[in-house]
C-alpha cells in the first residue's frame, strides 16, 4: 500500500479540497435549506456514492496503464501534475465568485439521492480530477495500483461525505454566513488554488532518493 508519508499528504490535501465550497457543497446546502437537514444529508451521501463511481472507473481504467510501463506511469504523472497546476492557477485568477445558492424544486428523498449521484457521476470535471489526483499517490512498487487507487478514492469520498454531512446539519447558519462573506469564500478559493499548484509542482519535481 501507499507509504505513511504519502498517505498523510493525501489526507491533508483531500481534507483541504473537501472543505472548500464548490458545486457539491452548494447542492447539499441548497437542498438542506430548501427541504431540511434530512434532504441535505441524503444529498451528501448521494454525492459520496457518485465519487465512488469515479474511483472505480479510475482504478479499473488506470491500473493496467500504470503497470504496463515506466513511460506510461511518467506520462500519467506529469499530465496529472500539469492538470492540477492548471486547476490551481484557474482558481487563483478567477475574478467572479459564482458560489450563489439557487432554488431547487422539492423532491422525494429517493429522487434527491439519485440526483446527487448523477450530479457527481455526470460531471466530467470530477472524472478528470480523480484521474489526475488519485494516481499521484499510488506507487506500483507498493503493491496493486488498482487497490491503492480504490482505497485512496474511498478515503477521499468518505472525507467529502463527512464534510458535506456536517454542512447539511449546519446549513441554516452556514449557508447564510457564507453568502454574506464573499471575501472569506474568495480567500478559500485562493488558498485551495495554491494547494493545487503546490501539489502539482511537488509531483512534477524529480523524486529524491
Amino acid at each position: 500500500m501507499t507509504d505513511t508519508t504519502a498517505l498523510a499528504v493525501f489526507m491533508i490535501a483531500a481534507l483541504t479540497l473537501n472543505v472548500t465550497p464548490g458545486p457539491n457543497m452548494l447542492y447539499v446546502t441548497t437542498r438542506s435549506l430548501g427541504q431540511g437537514r434530512k434532504a441535505g444529508v441524503v444529498s451528501a451521501i448521494g454525492i459520496g456514492v457518485g465519487n465512488l463511481v469515479h474511483t472505480l472507473a479510475a482504478a479499473l481504467g488506470l491500473s493496467a496503464l500504470l503497470m504496463s510501463s515506466a513511460i506510461a506511469y511518467s506520462v500519467v504523472k506529469y499530465v496529472g501534475a500539469a492538470y492540477l497546476i492548471y486547476l490551481g492557477v484557474r482558481m487563483i485568477l478567477r475574478n467572479k465568485h459564482n458560489n450563489s445558492l439557487t432554488t431547487l424544486t422539492d423532491a422525494s428523498l429517493r429522487r434527491i439521492f439519485s440526483q446527487a449521484i448523477a450530479t457527481s457521476v455526470l460531471n466530467p470535471k470530477v472524472a478528470l480530477f480523480f484521474i489526475a489526483f488519485l494516481p499521484q499517490f499510488a506507487n506500483p512498487s507498493q503493491g496493486s495500483v488498482a487497490l491503492q487507487i480504490a482505497v485512496l478514492g474511498a478515503l477521499f469520498s468518505t472525507t467529502g461525505t463527512i464534510v458535506n454531512t456536517t454542512v447539511a446539519l449546519l446549513s441554516s447558519s452556514f449557508g447564510d454566513w457564507l453568502q454574506t462573506r464573499p471575501r472569506f469564500s474568495q480567500f478559500q478559493q485562493w488558498f485551495t488554488g495554491s494547494v493545487f499548484v503546490a501539489l502539482g509542482t511537488s509531483i512534477a519535481l524529480p523524486e529524491r532518493k
